[in-house]
């Protein structure tokens, strides 16, 4: 059992994904995860997982084709296992040069020290206009 808090096992996430260590961002996660973020079916870094070995695998997939560009997180909220950061991303998709420019809702579930949840609510029509390089939405 860890003696981490929830949120401290969150914040220790971010920093290791900024720095592309995907391997010790995945230990945080448990053998069993619950993954969701809504997407258009042909963004193709947003694949299906269940476990620890997936979400290495989803980080990066990520990285072949986004580039993260800004990440400000504006709050976190906790109640007991379950953690929420607000915020907004800017990203870069690679194969369009297009930013992704969204807020977004991180749900996050850390049970025993472990990552056992996590669900990114963005803006879907962004990520899509994003990726096939479609004009903004007036």
């Amino acid at each position: 059992m860890s003696t981490s808090t929830p949120v401290q096992t969150v914040e220790r996430l971010f920093p290791l994904l900024a720095e592309g260590r995907t391997a010790e961002a995945a230990a945080l996660f448990a053998d069993a995860v619950s993954f969701s973020i809504p997407h258009p079916p042909d963004v193709p870094w947003v694949p299906e997982v269940d476990s620890a070995e997936g979400m290495r695998a989803f980080f990066e997939l990520l990285g072949e084709h986004v580039r993260p560009k800004q990440m400000d997180v504006r709050r976190i909220v906790a109640d007991g296992e379950d953690v929420v950061v607000l915020g907004r991303m800017v990203s870069e998709v690679k194969a369009t040069g297009r930013d992704i420019d969204t807020a977004f809702a991180l749900h996050l579930t850390v049970h025993e020290g472990l990552i056992t949840r996590y669900c990114l609510y963005e803006d879907t029509l962004a990520v899509a206009e994003a990726y096939r390089d479609e004009p903004p939405r007036a």
